[in-house]
């Protein structure tokens, strides 16, 4: 595997940085979940157009990430997140901006929100590529980390629904924007300032054993610039290269596509009909959040420990199907928590299962690309979900949407855990990815290489 040779000493400096800039990003976006939605639900009063501004902000994500993961490998992490957070934040502070002069219509709304999409894709890639050499210069565990990283996304999605939800009932959907500018460029100086000068430059070239490795399979050597398009056909290849990843792939880009829905158009669209209002959608975010970052502080403990596989699929049956069911059901708002919560707790284990499987499984030169295309395949359904959600809700009203959205949940996890490319996820534990891997040896079947479910493929 490549090392780091410009830090020998342990310094968990890169370590805290690199998750302090992740817990300033995600809090900013789950504010601007609860805000966006609700700030054009308040102007239109449509959900066909709620749906339509997340899929403006959802495509050019997925779309810009995929393209960007050899520039990452290229550029360097701490680069492309920086300067991609910086556009966000003045992408985002133009929206409050402009609608307080009265110049946002709603053709640059959907400008506005395309930009900060488009860049929240290759910075949210960034920060992700740089756990594992933050693992290194810290000496810590891989799976400890993506733990770390796991718990982080969860504190930031317990704070960021119950601030977002109580700014909004208080001040409206406005200052929620507001605030989502100011965190990402607080996100920008953390990774400028806070982090080494040496964290996060381009990919370093792999040990000479290594080189000889790529050399035969035509892999980046690091020895003379490689083209971008051939950069990325090796990202691509490897990807293609095993079951499991497909199986991931199709896996979490179908729950994606349902979970964007859930959360962008049916649970704003829940609020306001119930009565509950957008404290409602803050408190059902704190309640998943806080019990997520138990599922998480324990995975980050012991999930070397658990089978993977296992703990996988209950924690996607806990998660997934009783949220729709139980808006469903017209419950009461302690019933609608208690489901939330219980959700949070296995959705806690999801992530840094999946994080340290793909650390151990893609060599760290490929990582950027590898990333960002499996990345944007498993999320390639979230801009259509929520205009499927809000045509649906427009076609046939909200409960039989949550109902058929409950029902597609629960077939598509439990049927996908039945396939027995599942048992590849313990095979390598404790291994991280090195340029050997990604060749096969002649006359056997390629190895496995996992498509990336980690922070944030489970948005």
């Amino acid at each position: 595997m490549a090392t780091v040779v410009d830090a020998p000493a342990r310094s968990l400096r890169p370590l805290v940085g690199v998750l302090s800039a992740m817990a300033v990003s995600i809090t900013g976006t789950r504010v601007s979940a609860i805000a966006l939605p609700w700030f054009v639900l308040a102007t239109t009063g449509s959900a066909t157009m709620t749906g339509l501004v997340a899929f403006a902000e959802m495509a050019p994500y997925v779309l810009v990430k995929a393209l960007t993961g050899p520039l990452v490998d290229r550029l360097g992490p701490r680069v492309v997140s920086w300067t991609t957070d910086l556009v966000s934040a003045v992408a985002a502070g133009l929206v409050p901006l402009l609608h307080a002069l009265g110049m946002l219509p709603f053709g640059v709304l959907l400008a506005m929100v395309a930009v900060i999409g488009a860049m929240r894709g290759p910075g949210d890639l960034a920060k992700s590529v740089m756990v594992p050499e933050a693992a290194d210069r810290a000496r810590v565990p891989m799976e400890r980390a993506t733990g770390l990283s796991g718990v982080t996304e969860r504190l930031a999605s317990t704070v960021g629904p119950a601030v977002g939800g109580g700014l909004v009932a208080l001040m409206g959907p406005l200052a929620g924007l507001a605030l989502n500018a100011a965190t990402f460029a607080l996100g920008s100086l953390v990774i400028a300032f806070a982090l080494p000068r040496g964290m996060g430059r381009a990919a370093d070239p792999a040990p000479a054993a290594e080189q000889a490795a790529e050399a035969d399979s035509g892999a980046d050597s690091g020895a003379e610039p490689v083209g971008y398009w051939r950069m990325f056909r090796e990202g691509f290849t490897f990807l293609r290269s095993d079951p499991l990843l497909l199986t991931v792939t199709v896996l979490v880009g179908i729950t994606n596509l349902l979970d964007a829905g859930f959360m962008t158009v049916l649970l704003p669209v829940w609020a306001r009909e119930s009565g509950n209002g957008p404290a409602a959608i803050g408190l059902t975010g704190t309640a998943g959040g806080i019990t997520a970052v138990v599922g998480s502080l324990i995975a980050a403990a012991i999930a070397h420990r658990l089978p993977r596989r296992t703990v996988f699929f209950a924690g996607f049956l806990l998660v997934g199907a009783p949220r729709f069911l139980v808006l469903a059901c017209g419950a009461p708002l302690w019933v609608v928590l208690t489901v939330f919560a219980v959700g949070g707790f296995g959705g806690g284990f999801l992530n840094p299962i999946l994080g340290a499987v793909l650390f151990e499984r893609v060599p760290r030169h490929l990582l950027g690309r590898v990333h960002a295309l499996g990345d944007s395949l498993a999320w390639a359904g979230i801009p259509l979900g929520g205009l499927l959600a809000g045509a649906a809700v427009g076609l046939v009203g909200l409960i039989p949407t949550l109902v058929a959205g409950g029902a597609l949940y629960f077939a598509s996890t439990n049927l996908a855990g039945l396939r027995p490319e599942w048992r590849e996820m313990d095979r390598r534990r404790g291994r991280t990815g090195t340029a050997d891997e990604a060749k096969p040896e002649s006359g056997t079947e390629p190895e496995p290489g996992l498509a990336p479910a980690s922070v944030p493929a489970r948005p």
